[in-house]
């Protein structure tokens, strides 16, 4: 397939990509896959997408959920409010002793701290309330649901009175992070997503979310590789998080073979009530046969021999395990950098 290089004009209302044309960090990982495409090592034959969790530039211990805010804040307001009594106590006793011509009415250190913490604990609060009364949003491409509040389609969960529910958490350092299920347990950071091309291991695409889900990042990733490289991937393959009907239904329109895996268990199929999870005619239904079908001929088998070394390449070999950056835009732009970088060390390894 006749894969040109791209310019700016290339880049059309799909997904990432019209919103990060004019992004510079976006930019740099155009140029940077440039070289690629004029050495042949971008064929767009297959094409295998995945998430690493990356964390963020703050610790976890820094978040707090909202019921230890709501606790907090009766303790802090008490203590702030104790803390004006001693002091006008202090203020009529240093009177008496000293006359009332000396103002000595700054704040002492520990009463501003209490004051400056209480103040952030409550603008964290109203931050989730306004989640929990926000509409869902359209897509993962903004910075989502708090931590405790999204569930596994990554929408926004609610407590009683549309109030956020206690695990709601919000981190103090970096508040654009989120609490993200790990291999390990938890991390907090982000969901950094990439579209690699199989034979070359080159990144064509890539995204950061705040959102665990992954079900919508197979389309704007797909829509920003269209964008660049003018031409769709013969085939997309992907794992089970990224298997939603929409996301087959835009895979046939875009007449890419496609291998979503519906499910690792043998009887992923059907839940724990034993009750059958799609319909027989549905397109998930016919991936699962499609793949079953294919045996040991199944072209999913690419996907962890594509993309899993790539993510081992910056990980482990480069050592890029936690984002410098704070907040979602830089972060992004970090993540792009790391992807261009990749992809440049592989055109060096390939022409020497």
């Amino acid at each position: 397939m006749a894969v040109t290089a791209p310019n700016r004009s290339d880049f059309r209302n799909d997904g990432q990509a019209s919103a990060a044309a004019s992004d510079g960090t976006w930019g740099s990982f155009v140029q940077g896959l440039k070289p690629r495409l004029a050495a042949g090592l971008v064929t767009l034959g297959h094409v295998a997408l995945d998430r690493t969790k990356v964390a963020a530039n703050a610790s976890r211990h820094k978040a707090m959920s909202d019921a230890r805010m709501r606790a907090a804040e009766m303790t802090l307001a008490d203590e702030v409010a104790a803390s004006f009594t001693r002091a006008e106590g202090t203020d009529a006793r240093e009177d008496r002793a000293h006359g009332t011509h000396r103002r000595g009415d700054e704040m002492p250190d520990l009463m501003a701290d209490e004051m400056r913490r209480l103040g952030r604990i409550r603008a964290a609060e109203a931050t989730l309330e306004a989640e929990a009364k926000a509409p869902p949003a359209a897509d993962d491409d903004g910075l989502g649901s708090s931590s405790g509040m999204a569930g596994r389609t990554g929408r926004a969960q609610h407590g009683p009175h549309a109030k956020p529910p206690d695990k709601a958490q919000r981190n103090f350092t970096n508040p654009d992070s989120r609490i993200l299920p790990h291999q390990c347990g938890v991390v907090q950071g982000y969901n950094a997503q990439i579209a690699v091309d199989g034979a070359h291991q080159s990144i064509i695409s890539q995204r950061v979310q705040t959102s665990h889900s992954d079900g919508n990042a197979l389309k704007p990733l797909l829509g920003a590789a269209r964008a660049m490289l003018r031409a769709n991937p013969k085939e997309v393959s992907a794992d089970t998080r990224y298997r939603t009907n929409t996301n087959l239904a835009h895979r046939a329109r875009r007449r890419i073979k496609g291998f979503l895996a519906p499910g690792r268990a043998r009887h992923s199929h059907k839940n724990a009530a034993g009750r059958r999870l799609w319909g027989s005619g549905s397109r998930i239904a016919a991936m699962a046969t499609k793949l079953k079908r294919a045996g040991r001929r199944n072209r999913y088998r690419l996907q962890k021999q594509s993309v899993e070394p790539v993510f081992g390449q910056i990980k482990q070999a480069r050592g890029f395990r936690q984002f410098l950056l704070r907040g979602l835009e830089k972060v992004r732009g970090e993540w792009a950098m790391v992807c261009t970088a990749h992809n440049l060390l592989k055109l060096a390894n390939a022409t020497r």
